[in-house]
């Protein structure tokens, strides 16, 4: 789900035909009009395949994609974030990730940390990342980060101070020691 920084050409929501703020039925609808508009069934049966049948194969499996983000609520709000940044034209500093961060547990939240060249710093902490569908667990000296998905992702992190964003590049399934840093 990493954007990059190029204009996005076509998003989930254009594929499924819904708008931003779409209910979760609204999006199902989308999705099944989609699915059957583009489903390989419909595609001839023949053993060579016009361009527009390969182009409909692949119209299929970015709907597919599109409803898998779409319709979990956890990898919407991480998409939905990434789309904000990308269409504000925020363009990253530079790729972080979790084990560049600095940790201070205050108790039920972990806050993560990375210095910004201002003297200021990105921060995200753990309920804002669990509500993304990413779990920080500390179990003694030893934090690890737990997700349902093994895709990898980003988050965009603006500055308390300036105008300088970073991205998160999330890794599932990481476990380090905690010595300060993740």
């Amino acid at each position: 789900m990493i954007f990059g920084e190029r204009a996005i050409e076509e998003t989930h929501y254009d594929i499924l035909s819904v708008r931003v703020d779409a209910s979760y039925e609204e999006i199902r609808t989308g999705y099944r009009s989609a699915i059957l508009n583009y489903h390989p069934d419909k595609l001839q049966n023949t053993s060579e395949l016009s361009d527009h049948d390969h182009e409909s194969g692949d119209r299929f499996l970015k709907v597919q994609k599109a409803w898998e983000i779409l319709s979990n609520s956890r990898s919407r709000a991480v998409y939905d974030s990434e789309l904000r940044a990308l269409r504000q034209g925020m363009i990253a500093a530079e790729d972080v990730s979790l084990e560049d961060m600095m940790i201070e547990d205050n108790g039920e939240v972990l806050d993560l940390f990375y210095k910004c060249r201002c003297g200021d710093c990105f921060s995200i902490d753990s309920m804002e990342l669990d509500d993304m569908g990413y779990t920080l667990l500390k179990n003694g000296n030893k934090i690890s980060l737990q997700s349902p998905d093994t895709s990898p992702a980003s988050v965009i992190l603006p500055c308390g101070s300036c105008s300088l964003h970073v991205r998160l590049l999330v890794n599932a399934d990481i476990e380090v020691t905690a010595d300060g840093h993740l």
